[in-house]
């Protein structure tokens, strides 16, 4: 039998927000790494110093706990709503990639206006999980235009 268009659209966008997942996974571990390890995050075009001072910063925990390892929780979740099938993974991945996308957004915000300097890799992050969301709000857009459609009835004709 094979696959009807909407499987294989709805099959595509929970490999594509897994791919995306699994990039912030990897960005994640990297800070998470950073942070524990106590170095200095590698950037690129060299010597402005952004990403140290981000991760340095008193916003780089939250009660404790660093930003990147939310991160690692966050992307942990989203990778399994994409292995999930159905209205909980949809529902599950939109909710995860909504709360992403705000933090990230504040985070950003803070960046800039606040500790005045821009880390790539949060950056990078913060655009993973946009994408993330635009997958997501997909999904979640055709799975609720799916319901609204009219169900065929069965009538018995005696």
């Amino acid at each position: 039998m094979v696959p009807s268009a909407k499987y294989r659209e709805g099959r595509t966008l929970r490999v594509v927000l897994g791919v995306l997942a699994a990039a912030g996974l990897l960005i994640s571990a990297y800070l998470s790494w950073v942070h524990f390890a106590g170095v200095a995050p590698v950037c690129v075009g060299g010597g402005n110093g952004g990403c140290e001072t981000v991760q340095s910063s008193r916003y780089a925990t939250v009660l404790g706990v660093p930003v990147s390892v939310l991160g690692l929780v966050g992307y942990s979740g989203l990778l399994a709503s994409a292995v999930l099938r159905g209205e909980v993974g949809v529902y599950l991945g939109f909710l995860i990639a909504l709360i992403g996308t705000l933090f990230s957004g504040y985070l950003s915000y803070l960046e800039v206006f606040v500790i005045h300097a821009i880390c790539q890799w949060c950056l990078a992050s913060a655009a993973i999980m946009v994408a993330a969301l635009i997958c997501a709000s997909i999904s979640a857009r055709r799975l609720t235009e799916h319901e609204r459609q009219p169900r065929p009835t069965v009538q018995l004709v005696l």
